[in-house]
């Protein structure tokens, strides 16, 4: 049987119902691709969504038209908004989520998406003619033909699953790896390499005694991932769902003991595993080696749903044997009679060199081929989710043969995310941290939708309605803004007022602007005691606390979003100078060796991203910006 389509996505995860719904909302006649319908956006590790740097990457998903933000919505069980101590540079949503509802709502949107059509099958072969992707055949026969491929297969690449010495092939526990696909993309000269990821035990919580936990509670105030949800009225409702909260236990030194008896028998340790896993989620004994004097971990007991007795031990991250993971844990207090679920395991699997790929996720050896998600050596759900929507966009695109959809670094930790990819490539799983971002002034979780609305209804994703609730926010903003510039305020009449918020008195008039201005005070709080402030924000929508917030954090922290503006657009001077297809590097004995060999490989498209590139030089930036004529 032969099916003909714009786009066919390979695989059901995060990255691969991202990609299938943007491909399909842009017009593109779309087809995902998934093992097993029931498990569609699988959360195979912790059930939470967010989370430092994650959060910002969700908040952008969501401003772009895509569904990650609005699901976790749906269905969190707790929320939280990390790093409120520090600057709102680095503020970060985390929520938990309920696993199983979080799939079927993930189902729920595929199937009322238009243009969209969900295939269960395994695919095993890539076709490909005249150096052009052009489809897939599955193990049932099946051939789909397309103008795009979108290959977002997770961690089933030959996907191969540890406990001490035993090893069964798989994508995920109980369920079957991919193989042939890895052959079938490497044959056309895109590399291959293997990866590790494990995850933890799983706990039945009616064993557990939470006496001897500490209670962990999320935020009481309603919040929400997604900027928009279509109604007003219910913009800050509360959440659907029972809010749970976590809890925290530690390890000691007879845990220890008992897991440091298991590391002659850790394929991570024994030579069974050769694949690199990941640095900031290492497993327990990763973290025994690594830390040897440490006398004790912190862990978290995160609950799966609102409706099950399955909690996620998160921190206890193991590939050991089972009779050792579980006689550890019971030496946990709180846990001496835990019942185990499944024991922890670790996965290795394919990757693909994302240096092999353009800026819109496109492959540079295969024409109309896409990668999105942990098969180019990422890891975490948001991170695959941003990858997907980027690569689904990018495959409509391509349908029409319509310029593509590329973000810079200072316009989104997407941006940040892709371009370390396809400039740096990687050596363990990569994960997106605030630190990895150079303008994370700019790239604030509050005004994500500032950065990216305008530009997805331009292309054709965010559709009108989004288009207008953020154009409505934005000129609220404006509006508060331009209020607080040019009101005045007379020392006498305020200062009694401000002693009251125990702040110190004014000696002069200032504007309102100048008095925000000052860390301990806030649009909230002042509009108590300026009734004319007072007047004005009553006047905006119920979404008044998040477009409080948003002009705050303008006024604020304005001499600070600014220089750093001027920063990003001295370097957009950079990315406006195209390089690629212009130097035989070989030839230019003016650069470096390391320089030569590293351009080459990567050959990159604008000098701004060579200049990135670990071993180019800024005199090789020079040489490379005289021969240009600059």
């Amino acid at each position: 049987m032969i099916l003909h389509y714009d786009v066919v996505v390979v695989g059901g995860g995060h990255a691969g119902c991202e990609a299938a719904c943007a491909s399909a909302n842009m017009g593109a006649k779309t087809l995902l691709v998934t093992m097993d319908m029931n498990k569609i956006a699988q959360m195979s590790c912790n059930p939470a969504v967010g989370g430092i740097a994650k959060g910002q990457i969700v908040r952008e998903i969501d401003a772009l038209g895509g569904q990650m933000g609005r699901v976790t919505d749906a269905t969190a069980i707790q929320f939280r908004m990390l790093n409120v101590g520090k600057g709102p540079a680095v503020w970060s949503p985390r929520a938990q989520c309920d696993r199983g509802k979080f799939i079927w709502e993930w189902r729920r949107v595929l199937d009322e998406t238009e243009n969209l059509d969900i295939w269960q099958d395994q695919v095993d072969e890539l076709l490909v003619e005249n150096g052009t992707a052009v489809g897939v055949k599955t193990i049932w026969g099946t051939e789909i033909r397309a103008k795009s491929v979108v290959i977002t297969a997770g961690t089933f690449l030959n996907g191969l699953m540890h406990i001490g010495r035993k090893m069964v092939k798989g994508g995920r526990i109980a369920e079957p790896a991919a193989e042939r696909l890895t052959e079938s993309i490497t044959q056309h000269g895109i590399r291959s390499a293997r990866m590790k990821t494990g995850t933890p035990v799983r706990i039945d919580k009616r064993s557990i005694d939470f006496s001897k936990l500490r209670q962990q509670d999320g935020e009481s105030r309603p919040y929400r991932f997604s900027y928009y949800n279509g109604t007003p009225e219910n913009h800050q409702a509360q959440p659907t769902l029972p809010q749970l909260p976590c809890w925290e236990c530690y390890t000691n030194p007879e845990v220890h003991d008992i897991l440091r008896s298991g590391l002659a028998d850790s394929p991570l340790y024994n030579g069974q595993i050769q694949s690199i896993g990941p640095r900031y989620c290492p497993s327990i004994e990763t973290k025994l080696v690594t830390f040897p004097d440490r006398d004790k971990h912190l862990l978290f007991l995160e609950p799966e749903g609102s409706e099950t007795n399955e909690m996620y031990l998160n921190g206890f991250s193991s590939s050991l044997p089972m009779d050792v993971q579980i006689n550890a844990l019971r030496m946990i207090p709180g846990l001496e009679n835990a019942k185990v679920y499944r024991p922890g395991y670790a996965i290795e699997y394919d990757f693909f060199d994302p240096t092999q790929l353009k800026h819109s996720l496109e492959s540079k050896i295969i024409n109309g081929l896409f990668f999105a998600g942990q098969v180019n050596g990422t890891t975490g759900y948001e991170e695959a989710a941003g990858q997907g929507l980027v690569a689904g966009i990018n495959a409509a695109l391509k349908c029409d043969g319509t310029e593509e959809f590329v973000m810079h670094r200072d316009e989104s930790y997407i941006g940040v995310l892709i371009d370390d990819l396809v400039t740096k490539g990687v050596d363990e799983p990569y994960r997106m941290f605030t630190s990895r971002a150079e303008y994370r002034i700019l790239l604030r979780q509050d005004d994500a939708d500032s950065r990216l609305t305008e530009r997805s209804y331009h292309i054709g994703l965010a559709k009108k309605d989004r288009y207008d609730w953020w154009m409505e926010k934005k000129n609220a903003i404006e509006r508060i803004e331009s209020f607080c510039k040019t009101f005045p305020i007379k020392a006498k009449e305020i200062n009694p007022a401000l002693e009251r918020l125990g702040t110190t008195p004014l000696q002069f008039g200032v504007k309102l602007e100048d008095l925000i201005a000052r860390p301990q005070l806030n649009i909230k709080n002042l509009s108590e005691i300026i009734p004319e402030l007072h007047e004005f924000i009553g006047r905006l929508p119920n979404r008044m606390e998040e477009i409080a917030e948003a002009a705050e954090i303008r006024i604020k922290y304005k001499g600070y979003i600014e220089r750093e503006r001027l920063v990003a657009e001295k370097m957009h001077r950079l990315e406006n100078i195209r390089i690629k297809g212009h130097f035989n590097y070989e030839d230019l004995n003016g650069l470096s060796t390391e320089c030569r060999q590293k351009l080459k490989a990567i050959d990159p498209e604008t000098l701004a991203q060579a200049s990135r590139i670990p071993g180019v030089s800024p005199s090789d930036i020079n040489v490379l910006l005289v021969l240009m004529g600059r």
